[in-house]
């Protein structure tokens, strides 16, 4: 694993102490790679869902209801 050396601000360090001293991460390291993997997570959703606007953008109109579209976008998101 690669190691790094960061500096927080106090508000953002004193929250993560608060984290670690409620045992809800075992060290600051693990809750930031935490966070981290949330981040990459998020993006990746957010990568896709532009991609599926640009691509109906392109593509012009559909005969799906807005249910089924809702209900096909929910699938691949949780998917």
């Amino acid at each position: 694993m690669a190691r790094q050396s960061i500096s927080f601000t106090e508000p953002n360090d004193e929250w993560l102490k608060s984290q670690v001293d409620n045992k809800e991460y075992s060290s600051k390291s693990e809750l930031v790679n935490d966070l981290i993997r949330q981040a990459r997570k998020q993006q990746r959703k957010i990568d896709w869902i532009s991609a599926k606007l640009e691509k109906a953008e392109n593509s012009g109109f559909t005969n799906d209801s807005k249910e089924e579209i809702l209900a096909q976008s929910k699938s691949l998101l949780n998917g």
